[in-house]
């Protein structure tokens, strides 16, 4: 029997699968559907009721986000079901629609951060009547509090519930939600507490209206002012994809940019929200160490503290490369001090024994971050992605939630915001039984190790011990390599690329900061 299911749009046939919602079917043939509550990366609501559209033969407009292609029948003789997306019975059913979620909608937009950008005002141009019909007094909602980053204006709020979902299905923590019903029905946190999720920022793009804006941004910008360049995220090593927002010379929001391979659509909060500290508390000069503490100093004073520190021996100099050094830069340095005969560098934390043996493969994250969703196993050591990689934790969640992921971790418990098997505080669980049961069940299983385990005195130990299981349980194999380490700094991989670690007879990190010597 056929997966595909015929369907005439606009008197356009086409064949899509069945599991498609008549949404997907519809903007498949080219019709433009509009839509609140609907989210591609979301379970389905259909409570805006925005998307209706007419199914010919059916009593009532059809919420086109909610029906499922594969549950509708076609017509009499046979032939496809006929759909239309245009009309006077569609543009009147939107009518009422936009008429009803106006009802109450404050429509403060001359003072409304999203303003410019607000899918509510775009829609209502689109499909909403030329005036109002309604003289009652609106309705008022008290608004909440989230904390520092999210600002509320709840008496906007259309109850789309995109936030509801997001948080409880994406987060992983169920803060937010719907009470009462009818025109009393409110979204609220629970117990008027903050947002604690690491991705509470995401809230503020989800929602299609004034509700949830930025609240650090509040007042600072409108959209059209704003300078847009897609940039990389540095926050963590994931390397998310970031349109950064500026206003003549100072960055205004960061915000995320689609990719699929990487953070889908999603940003965490510490890389949303950093370019606070771009105007604040921000290091604009050089500083000098004189007798053991830092002070200003001039770019005069500190090439001559540099070119003094370079004069002497260099078995007494060290160079250590900071988290967020790029490529060029690393290569560029390392060139010059090898040239000067330093054999003291390294870009790694202090302890870490990692990336000298000249094999890419044993620090990098050979399976991909998306490849954990073809991953039905997955072994953590001394790592917490929730904090050092947060969106990627999400799709950890998103692969565990419908793919039945099973996750062990060994290292410290953690709330990962989904289930998982503790198999020990020690690195000694690598060699449990227990542990090497749990990947060779698996047909694609994964090993990720953590800088957490490989900045201990063992560290070594550990990562020889962790290759040594990926081999042995099929970790890594001809069509499948499920062995990856997860860095914390944005720049380690391409400084280990360039080589930046101890030259013959150098000292490493701890050596380097332990040793007396004179440190750039």
């Amino acid at each position: 029997m056929s997966d595909l299911f015929k369907i005439n749009v606009d008197g356009k046939e086409i064949e899509v699968p069945k599991s498609y919602t008549l949404m997907q079917a519809c903007e498949e043939a080219g019709a433009e559907i509009p839509r609140f509550c609907y989210h591609e990366r979301l379970s389905v609501a259909g409570n805006c009721r925005m998307c209706l559209v007419e199914w010919e033969g059916a009593p009532k407009p059809i919420a086109s986000c909610a029906q499922t292609v594969g549950d509708m029948r076609p017509n009499r003789d046979g032939s496809a079901p006929n759909i239309r997306t245009k009309g006077p019975y569609v543009e009147k059913a939107r009518n009422g629609v936009m008429e009803f979620l106006l009802i109450n909608h404050p429509l403060d937009c001359p003072i409304c951060d999203q303003g410019g950008e607000c899918d509510l005002q775009d829609q209502a141009v689109a499909y909403g009547r030329s005036g109002s019909r309604y003289e009652e007094n609106k309705r008022a909602v008290e608004d909440k509090n989230m904390g520092p980053l999210v600002k509320t204006i709840m008496t906007r709020c259309i109850q789309c519930t995109r936030c509801v979902r997001f948080v409880a299905e994406v987060g992983g923590v169920e803060e937010i939600g719907m009470i009462s019903r009818g025109e009393s029905a409110e979204i609220t946190t629970y117990l008027e507490k903050n947002l604690t999720s690491e991705l509470s920022g995401n809230v503020i793009d989800l929602c299609p209206v004034g509700a949830l804006t930025s609240k650090p941004y509040a007042f600072n910008a409108r959209p059209w002012e704003l300078r847009k360049t897609s940039s990389i995220d540095v926050m963590d090593a994931m390397g998310a994809s970031i349109r950064v927002d500026a206003k003549g010379d100072g960055v205004m929001r960061i915000m995320p940019e689609v990719n699929e391979d990487i953070n889908e659509e999603w940003l965490s909060d510490k890389s949303r929200f950093v370019w606070d500290g771009l105007a604040r508390q921000r290091l604009d000069k050089p500083y000098v160490r004189v007798d053991g503490r830092l002070k200003p100093a001039s770019w005069g004073e500190a090439f001559e503290a540099v070119k003094a520190a370079l004069s002497k021996p260099a078995e007494k100099i060290g160079v250590v490369a900071g988290d967020l050094i790029e490529v060029e830069q690393a290569k560029a340095a390392l060139d010059l001090f090898r040239s000067l005969g330093i054999q003291n560098t390294d870009c790694r934390p202090a302890g870490a024994k990692y990336g000298t043996d000249g094999v890419r493969e044993h620090y990098i994250l050979n399976p991909t971050l998306a490849g954990v969703e073809e991953a039905d196993a997955l072994l953590l050591v001394g790592v917490n992605p929730r904090t050092e990689a947060a969106v990627w934790n999400a799709r950890i969640r998103k692969t565990w939630l419908w793919a039945d992921l099973k996750v062990a971790l060994i290292g410290d418990a953690a709330d990962l915001t989904y289930d998982y098997t503790h198999l020990g505080n020690s690195a000694d669980a690598l060699n449990k039984a227990e542990t090497a049961e749990f990947l060779k069940g698996a047909k694609r299983p994964m090993i990720v190790l953590g800088e957490g385990a490989l900045v201990r005195d063992d560290g070594d130990a550990v990562l020889a011990a962790a290759i040594k299981l990926a081999n042995e349980t099929g970790a890594v194999a001809d069509d499948w390599a499920g062995f990856g380490v997860l860095h914390n700094a944005a720049g380690r991989v391409g400084a280990l690329d360039t080589g930046f670690v101890p030259g013959e007879g150098g000292e490493a990190t701890a050596g380097i900061l332990g040793g007396g010597m004179e440190t750039i």
